[in-house]
């Protein structure tokens, strides 16, 4: 086997190179990632989806068309071209390993290392909060959260939340304000399955809540500071905190820092009747209201 090659002289350059009986090359940092794919061809991808719940990432897979890959390294992945009028956009989705802003992290990190797209976005099911606008099987398309779990814990059980309200950047909501333009504010669209495609769902521009709760009670302390902190918000979630950190972390790097939306179905009323029982509903809602958004996006 070969293990080198001794140069001599200015301009040489080598590249995929073996000779001899046995040689093989190694690949370095030629700019190739390990399963073939370039560089310039990862940072092509122009939308990553994290999504949380196998329900959710069905909906997705099967509103897209999108297909499995599994990475080198053992993630999984689905990908594929979404075309719409005048383009073609390259998305690819992936599951987080659990609920929470922490998992939701990693899993936006493993979604930039690998394919480095230039907007990322959360689509699923959420807990409504808002009495008219919040209803079962509609959709919030959010860029805008609050991020409700930082507090100070005082004497005698003296507890003070201290909000943190991140906007997506600013191309980001030009894109969701010209697609209600289009469509309405509220927009409206058929439910998305079978049992309910003759219903009719509203989607709005909101802002969510988002923290490590699951909420499932009407008059919990968190509603009700997320009520006096901002009437707008319309949903509560346990991801879209850790996507706004995760850009706003990143804003400081050399690289391509990508912009971030979250598209929510309602899928209970964070009340005492939460429940599983609509998950497929708003997912599937969710996914259809996502892929009219991505034209605005691309």
């Amino acid at each position: 086997m070969n293990h080198g090659i001794i140069s001599k002289g200015d301009g040489n350059v080598f590249s995929g190179n073996a000779v001899g009986e046995g040689a093989s090359v190694s690949a370095g940092l030629d700019g190739r990632k390990s399963n073939g794919e370039s560089a310039e061809g990862a940072a092509s991808w122009d939308i990553g989806v994290v999504t949380i719940l196998s329900e959710e990432l069905r909906a997705l897979v099967s509103e897209l068309g999108l297909e499995r890959r599994k990475e080198p390294g053992g993630l999984y992945f689905y990908r594929g071209d979404v075309a719409f009028p005048g383009g073609v956009a390259r998305i690819v989705a992936t599951q987080s390993h659990s609920q929470g802003q922490r998992s939701a992290m990693a899993a936006l990190g493993n979604l930039h290392r690998e394919y480095k797209p230039r907007l990322c976005a959360l689509v699923g099911v959420a807990g409504g909060v808002h009495e008219e606008q919040a209803r079962i099987g509609n959709v919030v398309v959010s860029t805008s959260v609050v991020y409700y779990e930082n507090r100070r814990v005082g004497p005698g059980g003296d507890v003070r939340r201290r909000g943190e309200h991140r906007e997506a950047p600013a191309e980001i909501v030009h894109a969701v304000n010209a697609y209600f333009v289009d469509e309405g504010n509220p927009a409206r669209i058929s439910g998305q399955v079978a049992d309910r495609s003759a219903e009719v769902f509203e989607v709005y521009s909101g802002v969510i809540g988002s923290g490590e709760a699951v909420v499932a009670d009407r008059d919990s302390e968190i509603r009700a500071y997320l009520t006096q902190y901002n009437e707008k918000i319309l949903a509560v979630d346990m991801e879209a905190g850790g996507m706004s950190q995760f850009w706003q972390e990143n804003s400081v790097s050399g690289e391509n820092n990508p912009g971030w939306v979250v598209v929510r179905g309602i899928s209970d009323n964070a009340d005492q009747y939460k429940g599983h029982q609509h998950h497929d509903l708003a997912a599937r809602n969710a996914a259809h209201v996502f892929r009219q958004l991505i034209p605005y996006f691309c």
